[in-house]
């Protein structure tokens, strides 16, 4: 097989940011870091400084586990939220860049709807 691929999942929300590498099907996961597990203050989980770290652990990982090419998956919370990512997508993909990973393609998953349900917020809207 040569080069070992996986796919790295950034899930990048105001509040925090979730890097999760997977082998190529996405089914085996082989590391995952959130900015909570390198901060131990909650309000810096969300800060691109987290991200950037929570991202170099992932990438040392994934690299110990043979992995020298990756596919990044880039997701904001969507659905009803926000479909821009939160601050730590950028920092987190530069930070695996950094470790010398190959990145192969880069895509956006930000579920986005389809008119789903009913918007949270009630008949008069959010209250303000």
């Amino acid at each position: 097989m040569g080069m070992k691929k996986g796919l790295v999942n950034i899930h990048s929300s105001e509040n925090n940011t979730i890097v999760h590498v997977t082998d190529m099907s996405g089914s085996e996961t082989i590391s995952r870091y959130s900015g909570g597990m390198v901060t131990d203050q909650d309000r810096n989980k969300g800060t691109s400084f987290a991200a950037m770290q929570a991202a170099k652990k992932a990438a040392r990982d994934a690299k110990e586990r043979g992995i020298k090419k990756v596919d990044i998956k880039v997701r904001a919370p969507g659905g009803h939220g926000s479909k821009s990512p939160g601050s730590g997508a950028q920092p987190a993909i530069r930070a695996i860049a950094r470790t010398g990973m190959k990145i192969g393609k880069i895509e956006d998953i930000t579920p986005i709807p389809h008119d789903s349900t009913r918007r949270p917020g009630g008949k008069r809207g959010k209250r303000v």
